[in-house]
């Protein structure tokens, strides 16, 4: 239970609230629908409970434009199964070039090398439409693959957009997964089309890709074209391999005028892939239509993003935030592009780049807050980050901590949305909302049209306070489609409706509070259950976080035959740190004051690497699954992680467990 009333530490300002997507929203539907609501609590209520009404408003308030008529807007509540907008015809990027400005840029592009680029509405409308007709040339077809294998630089960008807009459908891999994790994504799905780039640079190093990529050529015996882009060397090129083309000659191809396919509402989009921590990755197919309407929503309402505003989030191109950083588009912004290591050649990198790209939306991930709040950086001090509107934190729970420095050390007047959702929906189920305060440790709201609860083993609602299981209830038109490769769709039903049947259960651990705000306590499947008391490792976490000599930490619990159980915590300690006695001692201390006598480990083990996917997961229950002694390959996929080896000290450590 969660007791204390914690800080606000932002208030919208009158400006902020009357320039607000969401202000203009509300008033429309007073206005046009004769609704009226007392708060935005209420507001969402309705959203929630009247999926078919609130859905279709947010189809007119964005006038979306739609070839044919839908015949009804849902089918039904029935998960999974339920369909959106029957007979509705449309085209994802069709949307994102409304917004053709010559006033500002559409991409602005900066690598850890130096190099820059920028493109302006004009000219990614012309590439856009020159590789389409290359692709249309090449006879590729509504319906077909195109899979990328690309850092995060603009010319990833065009070539998302050129396949949106005859209706191919995208995936895309970073540069720095291996050739089976590639493999294991890209085989599932048949592409015809590859496109690659010779290499990429992190930390200062370059990594040349070129014979991973032949390799990848190999395994994908469905390809039928590959488009090289000569990256870190101009003079590259990929030699051998049939049907091989340049990018700049792709986009020489004479295109009269940008045009779009139009497509039904499901028309698969882009396919985007789970972990794979513990076998190959689910892929994940989602719609032109439902990430449409969930991305004009969040992006308007829950980050309010304005006409040429700068728009940056860290990623790469394998993880679902970089088609959400795209997204942005849909509002009119310039989006940022990074390619390189968010802390080369140190912690500043990303904040000179919020001061050189003027951003007003700066997008990261909790551990990169943690991080810069354990090298004390003060980048308010540093910086001009007078643009800068909006903090947007996601990939694991922002502890108070972080809230509390971003506002000391960052800025004392930005908005923090600290937001929670997934590659299973693209986006964020609860997030930032510009007229609500900012409490500390908090996520502002559940976004609209999201049926959100915390519910107990039973299936009840959790009392207000309480912390029980994420789900949710009702339909949302960015739920996935399907999967690929499910025919009955028993992979789908057991990634979400197992526990409880015909409910989306997400796997995280959620507290609702009576102001209506939420807090995340780690993933559920990664629970520790301590003498029948349930623990989320996210509280453990945070309580480590006030150690300076601890790094990062992993925290299990194994339940014994004989109804005992053992919790040991593994740490990784900074460099010149030694784990002796009195450093235990202020571990065990730490966790019995800030959390319970119940957090505090049975044992404390240095080890020399935490292990995390190539998403940035911590790999708790893989990790779990290996000291229990189940076979390796059932208990994780060393091609779904950022650092494989850290897994060889835990295959070692499980020897010595009796």
């Amino acid at each position: 239970m969660l007791k204390r009333e914690p800080a606000i530490l932002w208030h919208p300002d009158e400006t902020t609230r009357e320039r607000a997507h969401l202000t203009h929203y509300i008033r429309w539907l007073s206005e046009q629908k004769g609704l009226s609501f007392s708060d935005y609590h209420a507001l969402w209520a309705w959203s929630a409970n009247h999926p078919e009404a609130f859905w279709e408003t947010i189809w007119h308030f964005f006038q979306i434009i739609s070839y044919s008529p839908y015949r009804n807007v849902l089918s039904g509540y029935e998960m999974p199964g339920a369909r959106w907008f029957e007979g509705a015809t449309l085209n994802y990027a069709e949307h994102i070039f409304r917004w053709k400005n010559a006033g500002h840029p559409a991409l602005l592009f900066r690598n850890e090398r130096g190099e820059g680029a920028q493109l302006s509405w004009e000219e990614l409308t012309c590439q856009v439409a020159a590789l389409a007709s290359f692709f249309r040339q090449c006879g590729i077809q509504a319906g077909d693959r195109i899979v990328a294998y690309l850092p995060n630089i603009p010319q990833a960008a065009v070539a998302v957009l050129a396949a949106m807009s005859i209706g191919a459908v995208w995936s895309s891999c970073s540069p720095d997964f291996g050739v089976s994790s590639v493999t294991d994504r890209f085989a599932q799905i048949t592409p015809k089309v590859l496109i690659a780039a010779d290499g990429y640079t992190y930390n200062g190093k370059v990594f040349d890709r070129s014979e991973a990529i032949r390799n990848i050529c190999q395994r994908l015996p469905s390809l039928q074209l590959v488009l090289f882009i000569p990256y870190l060397n101009k003079q590259a090129r990929l030699e051998g391999l049939p049907k091989a083309f340049l990018w700049d000659e792709a986009i020489q191809t004479p295109a009269k005028t940008l045009t779009f396919e139009p497509l039904p509402f499901e028309h698969p989009l882009w396919i985007l892939y789970s972990s794979g921590t513990t076998g190959v990755p689910k892929a994940i197919v989602h719609s032109h239509g439902g990430n449409l309407l969930e991305h004009l929503k969040y992006l308007h309402f829950h980050n309010d993003v304005h006409p040429g505003e700068r728009f940056f989030w860290y990623s790469t191109t394998g993880w679902m935030m970089w088609n959400f950083t795209l997204a942005s588009l849909l509002a009119g912004a310039t989006v940022v592009l990074y390619d390189g290591s968010p802390t080369y050649p140190s912690l500043h990198a990303l904040w000179m780049l919020a001061e050189q790209m003027r951003i007003a939306h700066f997008g990261t991930s909790a551990p990169f807050i943690m991080s810069c709040r354990k090298a004390e950086l003060s980048p308010q001090q540093a910086f001009d980050l007078s643009a800068l509107r909006s903090i947007g934190s996601t990939g694991s729970p922002l502890p108070p901590e972080g809230f509390r420095w971003v506002y000391e050390r960052v800025k004392p007047k930005v908005w923090l949305a600290s937001m929670s959702g997934g590659t299973d929906v693209c986006t964020a189920w609860i997030g930032g909302n510009p007229l609500l305060p900012v409490y500390e440790g908090e996520i502002q709201c559940r976004c609209l049209g999201c049926a959100m609860e915390s519910w107990d083993e039973e299936g009840r609602p959790v009392p207000p306070d309480e912390v029980g299981e994420m789900v949710v209830t009702r339909p949302m038109p960015s739920m996935p489609v399907f999967f690929w490769n499910d025919p009955d769709g028993a992979k789908y039903r057991s990634s979400y409706f197992e526990h409880y049947p015909g409910v989306w259960r997400h796997g995280d651990w959620l507290c609702i509070t009576s102001r209506q705000t939420l807090v995340i306590l780690g993933r559920s499947d990664a629970t520790l259950n301590r003498q029948g008391v349930r623990i989320g490792t996210a509280e453990i976490y945070r309580a480590l976080d006030n150690l300076p000599e601890i790094r990062d930490a992993l925290i299990l619990n194994l339940e014994r035959l004989d109804g005992s159980d053992w919790m040991p915590l593994f740490v990784l300690l900074e460099p010149g740190v030694t784990l002796d006695e009195a450093l235990k001692q202020r571990i065990r201390q730490t966790l019995r004051t800030e959390c319970s006598p119940r957090h505090v480990p049975d044992d404390i083990i240095s080890v020399p690497d935490i292990p995390y996917t190539i998403s940035g997961k911590k790999m708790e229950t893989p990790v779990k699954k290996i000291l229990q002694k189940k076979p390796l390959e059932k208990a994780y996929n060393p091609d779904s992680m950022r650092n494989p080896n850290a897994m060889q000290f835990f295959i070692e450590f499980a020897k010595t467990i009796v």
